[in-house]
């Protein structure tokens, strides 16, 4: 297989593995190759492969089974014409280069009530990551807030549409599922110097800071998955653990 050109990315793996599946190499019922062998294979990075496999996940073609691996559940019914919706990794990207900019434009123009509204959003985000299966609707207030304080109805329109394709993309929606169940939830602490810069008028230090985050957010829906794996799997050891000591105390 040649090496995939770095503007490919996920689109490709997802496609040839689907062609291998189709093809009978992994039929219904079998285990893929773990992700670091996939990887060799393709020519691409373990997060690469995460995303192809995320891709075939939402299409119902394979299971992920935590600790074990993925399954093929069944053969794609055809590949000509097979979309693939964005991603969450792509998206991230669009929100860092664009929210970022928004970020420092608002800088310029944030009144003091559109910062004390900002200091109950973030208030907010913190009550929401002590809820148990909380929802996320603080942090999406905190982003589109910074937007409609640019009064661009063009980043206004951006962000709005960015997030919605958040919730509503599959592939974005399944990983930042998978995020939450991992217990990976927005940071208090960059949101809050993202609030420190606007409250500045530092339209340098807000572009910065919201970079940071978005960043961060980027690395941590890229080691979500694998995060969640190694959680379920030192639980599964540890309920070995306490079935084996009943059995020999």
């Amino acid at each position: 297989m040649n090496k995939v050109h770095q503007d490919r990315l996920y689109k490709d793996v997802a496609k040839w593995l689907m062609e291998e599946i189709a093809a009978g190499k992994y039929p219904v019922g079998a285990k893929l190759p773990a992700e670091r062998e996939l990887a060799l294979q393709y020519s691409v990075s373990r997060p690469t492969v995460r995303e192809a496999i995320i891709a075939l996940e939402v299409r119902g073609l394979v299971e992920v089974r935590i600790g074990s691996g993925a399954y093929v559940c069944q053969a794609p019914v055809e590949l000509v014409g097979e979309g693939f919706d964005v991603s969450a990794i792509e998206l991230t990207e669009a929100r860092l280069l664009i929210e970022a900019e928004t970020a420092a434009l608002a800088a310029t123009q944030i009144s003091d009530d559109e910062v004390e509204t900002l200091e109950t959003i973030v208030r907010q985000i913190e009550v929401e990551n002590l809820t148990p299966g909380g929802a996320e609707e603080a942090d999406a207030a905190f982003h589109h807030t910074i937007a409609a304080i640019t009064r661009n109805n063009a980043l206004i329109e951006a962000v709005d549409r960015l997030w919605s394709l958040r919730r509503t993309s599959p592939e974005a929606a399944l990983l930042h599922e998978k995020a939450r169940t991992a217990n990976i939830k927005p940071v208090v602490e960059e949101h809050t110097r993202i609030l420190d810069a606007l409250k500045a008028r530092d339209p340098a230090a807000a572009r910065n800071a919201m970079r940071a985050h978005l960043s961060q957010v980027l690395e941590s829906l890229l080691f979500a998955t694998e995060e969640r794996a190694i959680q379920e799997a030192k639980k599964s050891i540890m309920a070995k653990r306490e079935r084996y000591s009943r059995v020999t105390a």
